[in-house]
């Protein structure tokens, strides 16, 4: 069979519920409306887990972090676990990556032929929480306030420095790709970091929501002591308390996240447009890896089985894949299995060990039955926080905390927990059920010290006399590009122009 290009589009703490049914018709987000009119469109995906290393191995996995040990953004991504690179690669795909994926560890490929850039985050156990420790803040790399209070505008900053290296490093490789030097069918990643907090924005797009209706949360915020427990302990490693959070603050905040979003979609467009200009096919799938809380409830960033911070866009555009939407939940970690069902990929001998499934037949009017399961074990928590959503219902279990239960059908801001409400006990038990029978929460707990030990030592033992950074180092050779004395000028102009003859 021939098989389909794939083109990954993913973007960083991008919040789900903005993406009702593609983006919501007030973001000025032309391209990603333009690829939600083409596309299966995903109302409730979730992440593997709310963070972004945990997140991102789970959707490159399919595996949830208790079978992954991606318990937090410091934690191994170990070699020996396929990905959606390697199981394409091994079916004669050229695999490649531009941009983040926040690989911990020596391993900064994990089936990738090639990475375009370095990433953006460090790779080492630096950033390892310690349930040793429950309520210690590491202040260094701990999220705070500072995000919220410095919101506003600038022209360059970190994070757009590295989006705007990786949507050119991407677009070239898409023209690369059409000369046609390889003829394998390929699979190009393309990750960007914004609208990752901080929120801040080049003015161009802040301008464009200076009358924006949205930039006030819908849930406003809820007291400290009437929070719930683990939202108590999200408040804390933010730091809140050396802040004074203003309603200018949030407003402004939130203005610059979606003022970051139509530069996601401008380079977005721009990667589209090459792929159209260079007469090149592609399956394309739009996804984050997290979402971002902005200020409902109070509460910013991610780290939570709230819908703001749990649920992400997803909208995958492919041949047998009917346009429209659909509102059965699904998750990140589905997209491998997925994704080798749209290539004609046998993933037969790691099923067993996948978490994930295959949704491509959602579009067509295939049923799912089974539960998605969400997993956190970072900062912010002294213990794995496990959640499932099946129908309406999200059930979300931790052995410090009360159960929560909500409808979110009847309770789409999570306002109103059910656990302790007679009328539902039986949805209850039946959910509780479910999950004690997919976690063993003190197995769970056993297993994420463990590793959280061995990080704290091995880290501070390689971070004595000389240091070997594990970062990625783009792959460059400068004797190789462009026109040099080894090479014949004129095949290397005519092998370099696409299309050729016009």
């Amino acid at each position: 069979m021939t098989r389909p290009n794939i083109l990954i589009l993913m973007v960083d703490q991008l919040n789900g519920t903005l993406f009702p049914d593609g983006p919501a018709d007030w973001l000025h987000a032309p391209n990603l409306k333009a690829l939600a009119a083409r596309s299966t469109r995903f109302a409730n995906a979730y992440t593997g887990s709310p963070l972004c290393a945990p997140g991102r191995a789970s959707f490159m996995s399919g595996q949830l972090p208790s079978r992954t040990g991606v318990y937090d953004n410091a934690a191994e991504f170990r070699s020996d676990i396929p990905t959606y690179a390697h199981h394409l690669r091994r079916a004669g795909y050229f695999t490649c990556l531009s941009g983040k994926m926040h690989f911990v560890g020596p391993d900064q490929l994990h089936g990738f032929e090639q990475r375009l850039t370095t990433d953006i985050y460090p790779a080492d156990f630096g950033w390892t929480p310690d349930y040793r420790k429950p309520g210690e803040r590491i202040d260094w790399w701990y999220h705070n306030m500072g995000s919220v209070t410095g919101a506003g505008v600038a022209e360059i900053t970190n994070q757009m420095e590295y989006d705007d290296e990786v949507a050119h490093f991407a677009k070239m490789k898409i023209y690369d790709l059409a000369r046609g030097k390889d003829e394998r069918p390929w699979c190009l990643t393309v990750s960007f970091t914004h609208p990752h907090d901080p929120y801040v924005a080049r003015k161009k797009y802040w301008d464009l929501y200076e009358d924006c209706e949205h930039l006030s949360p819908t849930v406003k915020p809820i007291p400290y002591e009437e929070q719930d427990k683990h939202s108590k302990r999200l408040f804390d490693a933010n730091d809140w308390r050396n802040f004074n959070i203003t309603e200018e603050d949030v407003s402004r905040s939130r203005r610059a996240y979606f003022a970051n979003i139509s530069y996601l979609d401008d380079k977005i467009g721009e990667l589209l447009q090459v792929l159209e200009d260079t007469r090149q096919e592609a399956i394309v799938v739009f996804v984050s890896d997290h979402g971002d809380m902005l200020g409902e409830r109070g509460l910013w960033f991610k780290m939570s089985f709230f819908e703001g911070s749990s649920r992400v866009p997803l909208m995958i555009s492919a041949p047998g894949m009917a346009p429209g939407l659909v509102e059965t939940p699904v998750s990140t970690i589905d997209l491998t299995p997925t994704l080798g069902q749209l290539a004609g990929v046998d993933m037969a001998e790691i099923a067993p060990w996948t978490d994930g499934e295959d949704i491509s037949g959602l579009a067509n009017g295939a049923e799912r039955t089974s539960p998605v399961a969400v997993e956190y074990a970072a900062e912010g928590s002294n213990a794995p926080l496990v959640s499932l959503r099946y129908g309406k219902w999200k059930y979300n279990r931790c052995a410090l905390d009360p159960d929560q239960l909500f409808d979110l059908e009847a309770d789409p801001h999570e306002l109103t927990n059910l656990a302790d409400d007679p009328a539902h006990a039986g949805t209850l038990q039946s959910l509780k059920a479910k999950s004690e029978a997919r976690w063993d929460l003190d197995r769970f707990d056993a297993d994420v010290r463990a590793s959280q030990a061995r990080r704290w030592v091995v880290y501070e033992a390689l971070r004595q006399g000389g240091y070997y950074p594990w970062d990625y180092q783009p792959l460059r050779d400068a004797s190789e590009r462009y026109m040099r004395n080894h090479m014949d000028l004129n095949i290397l102009e005519e092998s370099q122009r696409f299309p050729r003859g016009e």
